[in-house]
C-alpha cells in the first residue's frame, strides 16, 4: 500500500523520458539529413534548403523547450511522490502502533492467500498457544464445543462475508471474544480478551449452557426409565411426563397428556398429596393405580420444589408378590426361633418391630400384646428407659441416635450393654436386605465373670511377675524353667528367647557363670531342683559379681514339687541406703539449725519490739501527759520504724511457716486504699529521708477484693521497701491498682537503677540481693516472700526492668480470693470501671 504511489508518478516520469527521447530521435534524424545533403525527402522539409533549415532549428527549439519542461514536470511530480510515500509510510506506523497498542490476536486474510496472524499482543490466557502456528490450529487449543462453533463462522465469513461475533473457551478454561469483519475482498479476525461484565456474560453463558445439557440429560434419563414421571406448575397443571407416563394412561403423545391433562392418579389421591404438600413435607405412599388397564400397587412420590413438585411412580406388584412369599416362608423360621434361649428381635426398614421371640419379652419384661402393636425401636428403647431396664449412659438421646442411625448408610455394630441389675449383655446386630435389623441379645453375665476372674488371675501373675524388679525362676520337677520373667533375663543377662525354649537349671546355671563363677554357691541351687530328698528347705544367699554388682538369692521349695528361685539386684539399694542415710543425718541437722534460728529470732527480735511498740502507743495515750507537736511526731516515727523492723522480722518468720507448709490464709474482705495506706505508712520515713514522692492512682472498681488482708499488705510493704531503697532522690514511686475480669492487678513501679536483664530471672530467688550502684543492701527475701504469698493467694507476679529507667513489678490476685474458699459463698464484686483521679503524697 505503501509503494502505489511511487509506482505511479515512476510510471508518469518514464512516459514523459520516453516522449523525450522519441523527439530527440526525430531531432537527429533530422539533422542527419541535412547534413547529409538532402537524403529527406523534399515533401517532408520542403522546396527550400534555407526554410529547411529554419524549420529544422524551430523544430529543435520546441523540441528543446518541450525537454526542459518535461524535465521539470518530472521533478515536480517525483518530489510529490516522495511527500506522498513519507506520509504514507508515518501513517502506516501510526495504523500498526494502534494495532499493537490493544492487546489482541489479528488475523488477515484475501482470496486466494492463506490465513495469516498481522499482530499477537494477547498475553496471560490460560490455554492460549504463543506462537502463530499453534494459535490457528483451534481444534487443539479450544473446547470441542468452542471450536465447533468458531469454525463454521468463519467458513461462513470467507464465503459469503457474514460477520460474527462470539465468545470461545479455551481448553484451561479462559474465554476469548473472537469477532470476524469483512472488507471488499478481504477478512479481518479479531481475538480479544474477556473482562469485566462481558466476562461474566461469558461464565452465565456457559453455565447456562451446561445446566441445558444437564436438563436434556436428565430428561433423556427419566424417558428412559420404566416407571412413570411427572412434573407440575405452580397452578397444578402437568407441565411434563415422560414416555412411561404416556404409555401408562394410554395416551397416543406426550401432547395429547399435556393438553387433556390426563391424570394418573385419581382425585382424592392428589388430593391426599396435596394436604402432605402444603405442609412443605414431601409425600410418600404405597397406592393402587390403573396402569394400562390393571390395577397395581405403587408407590408414590411426590417431591415439592419451588413453584413445581416433581412425582415418580414405582411398580410394586412384584414385591409385594415376594414378600407374602417370604411371610410364608418365614413362619417355619419364627417358631424355631421362638423355641430357643437367646432373645431376638427383627425391625423393618420403616424401624417397626415384626419380630421378637418369648425370650425377648422375657429378657425386656414387656407386655406381648403392647409388642404386638409393632412399635417401633425408638419407641421400644424410651418404654425400656423409663422402667430403668437400660444401660446407665451420660447422654441418652446421644446415645440412641446413634443406635437408629443404624438403619441409614452406617455400618451396624456389635455392643455390649451393662444392665442396671448387674446382667452383661451381648448385643449382635445384623443388617437385613430388606433395610431392617435384627438383634440378638445373649447374657453372658456368667460367662463374663468366669472369664474375667481367670483374666484377672493370669494377669494378676504376669504383672506381679514383670514388675518385680527381682528375677523370678520356676523349675519344674522335671529340672526345666517353667516360668520366668523380664528381671531374670536382665540380671543374667540372657534372652527371653532362650528362657522360653525351657532350658534345664544345669543349662541356665552353665549360661549365668559367665557372670559369676563360683562353683560352689551354683550346686546348692543345682541340687535343690534336682534332689529327691523328703525334707526340702528354704535358704539364701549373697553374691558378690566381678562386675561389682550384688545379687541376692532365695531357693523356696513348692508344694506341687517345682523350685521357686528369686535374684534380686541390691546394688543400687546399697548405694541409695548409704546416701539417704547420709543425706537424712544432714537434713536433721539443718532442721534443727532452723528450728533454733526461728526460735531465737522470735525471742530476741520480736520481744524487745513489742516493748517498744507498746511503750510508744502508752506515751501517744493522753492519760500519760500531753505532747508537743514535735514530740507526737518523733513517736510516730519511732512507732513507724519499730512497725517496719516487725515487718522485716514477719518476713523472715512467714518464710519459715511456709517453708514448714503450716501458712494459712485468713481471708476476708480487703479494703484497697486501706491496704494501700497501711503498706505506705511503713516506708513512709525512709521515702521522706530519700525525698521521694509516692504516686497512687487506684480504680472506681477496685476498692474491695477478698484475700488476707495481712499477707497483701506485706507483699505491698516489701514492694515499696524495695522501690524505695533502689529509687535515687527525687523520683517518684507509683502504686496503682486495678481490675481486670477476676483479677485484681497491683502495680508498684519506681524510676531507681533498673536491673540487668541477665539478672532478672533471678530476683525471685531466696538471699538474691544486689546493690546496682544504689547503696541498698538488704537480706534477699523480700521478693521471695512476695512471690510465695502471692503464689498462696492464687495470683501470678512479674517483674519488668531496664538499667538506668527503673522497674514495675505488677502483682495479680483473684478478686474471689482462692477457689476454695470463693466456693463457699463469699461476697462478689462489682464490674470494673476506670481509674480514679490520681494523687501524690510526699
Amino acid at each position: 500500500m505503501q509503494a502505489a504511489p511511487s509506482k505511479r508518478s515512476a510510471g508518469k516520469s518514464r512516459e514523459l523520458m520516453a516522449l523525450v527521447g522519441a523527439s530527440l530521435a526525430c531531432v537527429l534524424v533530422l539533422a542527419a539529413g541535412i547534413v547529409a545533403g538532402g537524403a529527406l525527402p523534399l515533401p517532408l522539409l520542403g522546396t527550400q534548403p534555407v526554410a529547411a533549415i529554419g524549420l529544422v532549428g524551430g523544430i529543435a527549439l520546441f523540441i528543446a523547450a518541450l525537454i526542459a519542461l518535461t524535465v521539470v514536470r518530472a521533478k515536480r511530480e517525483e518530489r510529490q511522490a516522495v511527500a506522498e510515500a513519507a506520509g504514507l509510510k508515518r501513517s502506516l506506523a501510526a495504523a500498526d502502533s494502534i494495532i499493537r497498542s490493544e492487546p489482541q490476536i489479528l488475523l488477515f486474510w484475501e482470496q486466494n492467500q492463506p490465513l495469516r496472524v498481522v499482530a499477537h499482543t494477547l498475553k496471560d490466557i490460560p490455554g492460549l498457544p504463543e506462537t502463530p502456528e499453534k494459535f490457528l490450529r483451534f481444534g487443539q487449543w479450544l473446547e470441542p464445543s468452542s471450536a465447533a462453533t468458531l469454525k463454521p463462522a468463519i467458513d461462513a465469513l470467507f464465503t459469503s462475508g457474514q460477520p460474527f461475533n462470539i465468545i470461545v473457551r479455551s481448553i484451561a478454561g479462559a474465554h476469548v471474544e473472537a469477532e470476524g469483519r469483512t472488507a471488499g475482498g478481504r477478512a479481518v479476525l479479531r481475538f480479544r480478551d474477556v473482562a469485566g461484565h462481558r466476562d461474566e456474560v461469558a461464565r452465565v453463558l456457559a453455565q447456562h449452557q451446561r445446566l441445558a445439557r444437564e436438563v436434556r440429560a436428565s430428561r433423556a434419563l427419566l424417558d428412559a426409565l420404566p416407571i412413570p414421571v411427572w412434573l407440575r406448575g405452580k397452578d397444578g397443571r402437568l407441565t411434563w411426563v415422560n414416555n412411561a407416563y404416556v404409555r401408562a394412561v394410554e395416551a397416543r403423545s406426550r401432547a395429547e397428556v399435556q393438553e387433556r391433562q390426563i391424570e394418573l392418579l385419581e382425585q382424592r389421591q392428589r388430593r391426599a398429596a396435596a394436604r402432605v404438600l402444603a405442609r412443605g413435607e414431601s409425600y410418600r405412599g404405597r397406592l393402587p393405580l390403573i396402569v394400562g388397564g390393571e390395577r397395581r400397587p405403587h408407590d408414590v412420590t411426590v417431591l415439592p420444589f419451588e413453584d413445581a413438585t416433581a412425582a415418580a411412580a414405582v411398580d410394586v406388584l412384584a414385591i409385594e408378590k415376594t414378600q407374602g412369599e417370604l411371610e410364608r416362608q418365614a413362619v417355619p423360621y419364627d417358631r424355631t426361633l421362638d423355641r430357643v434361649a437367646t432373645a431376638v428381635a427383627i425391625f423393618n426398614a420403616q424401624q417397626q418391630l415384626v419380630f421378637f421371640n418369648e425370650a425377648y419379652r422375657k429378657l425386656w419384661q414387656l407386655d406381648e400384646d403392647w409388642l404386638k402393636t409393632r412399635p417401633t425401636e425408638g419407641a421400644v428403647l424410651d418404654r425400656l428407659r423409663e422402667l430403668g431396664r437400660l444401660p446407665q449412659v451420660i447422654n441418652y438421646s446421644e446415645w440412641r441416635s446413634k443406635i437408629l442411625a443404624s438403619y441409614g448408610d452406617a455400618a451396624v455394630e456389635d455392643d455390649t450393654w451393662l444392665l442396671p441389675d448387674g446382667r452383661t449383655l451381648q448385643v449382635l446386630a445384623e443388617k437385613r436386605s430388606d433395610g431392617g435389623i435384627t438383634y440378638l441379645f445373649v447374657d453372658d453375665t456368667e460367662r463374663l465373670a468366669l472369664e474375667r476372674d481367670y483374666n484377672v488371675l493370669i494377669g494378676v501373675q504376669r504383672e506381679t511377675l514383670d514388675s518385680l524388679k527381682e528375677g523370678v525362676a520356676v523349675f519344674g520337677t522335671d529340672g526345666r524353667l517353667k516360668l520366668f520373667n523380664s528381671a531374670l533375663a536382665g540380671i543374667w543377662q540372657l534372652s527371653r528367647r532362650a528362657l522360653a525354649e525351657e532350658p534345664h537349671i544345669d543349662e541356665f546355671i552353665l549360661q549365668a557363670r559367665e557372670h559369676y563363677e563360683d562353683a560352689q554357691t551354683w550346686a546348692p541351687l543345682s541340687r535343690a531342683v534336682t534332689s529327691f530328698s523328703e525334707q526340702r528347705e528354704e535358704f539364701g544367699g549373697q553374691m558378690l559379681r566381678p562386675d561389682g554388682s550384688i545379687i541376692d538369692y532365695v531357693v523356696m521349695p513348692l508344694p506341687d514339687g517345682a523350685t521357686l528361685m528369686t535374684f534380686a539386684d541390691v546394688t543400687d539399694s546399697k548405694r541409695y541406703e548409704r546416701a539417704l542415710e547420709e543425706r537424712n543425718e544432714a537434713l536433721v541437722a539443718a532442721d534443727r539449725m532452723k528450728n533454733a534460728f526461728i526460735s531465737h529470732v522470735s525471742y530476741e527480735l520480736r520481744t524487745p519490739l513489742t516493748n517498744i511498740i507498746g511503750f510508744s502507743d502508752l506515751l501517744g495515750n493522753p492519760h500519760i501527759g500531753t505532747l508537743n507537736e514535735k514530740q507526737q511526731e518523733y513517736l510516730g516515727d519511732i512507732s513507724a520504724s519499730s512497725k517496719t523492723l516487725l515487718a522485716i522480722i514477719d518476713d523472715i518468720l512467714t518464710l519459715a511457716t511456709m517453708d514448714a507448709g503450716t501458712m494459712e490464709l485468713k481471708q476476708g474482705r480487703v479494703d484497697v486504699p486501706a491496704v494501700i495506706d497501711a503498706a505506705i505508712l511503713g516506708v513512709r520515713e525512709a521515702a521522706q529521708r530519700a525525698r521521694l514522692s509516692l504516686h497512687i492512682a487506684v480504680a472506681e472498681d477496685a476498692t474491695q477484693f477478698i484475700a488476707d488482708e495481712a499477707r497483701v499488705r506485706q507483699i505491698l510493704f516489701n514492694l515499696l521497701s524495695n522501690a524505695v531503697g533502689f529509687s535515687k532522690p527525687g523520683d517518684t514511686i507509683g502504686i496503682t491498682c486495678r481490675r481486670e475480669g477476676a483479677m485484681m492487678v497491683f502495680t508498684v513501679e519506681d524510676q531507681g537503677v533498673g536491673i540487668p536483664k541477665e539478672e532478672q530471672w533471678k530476683v525471685f530467688d531466696r538471699f538474691e540481693s544486689r546493690s546496682h550502684g544504689s547503696g541498698h543492701r538488704g537480706a534477699g527475701l523480700g521478693l521471695t516472700i512476695v512471690k510465695s504469698l502471692v503464689e498462696l493467694h492464687g495470683g501470678t507476679v512479674s517483674l519488668e526492668s531496664e538499667p538506668g529507667r527503673g522497674t514495675r513489678v505488677t502483682v495479680r490476685l483473684p478478686v474471689q480470693g482462692r477457689p476454695d474458699k470463693a466456693a463457699q459463698g463469699l461476697p462478689q464484686e462489682g464490674p470494673e470501671g476506670p481509674l480514679s483521679a490520681t494523687g501524690s503524697r510526699a
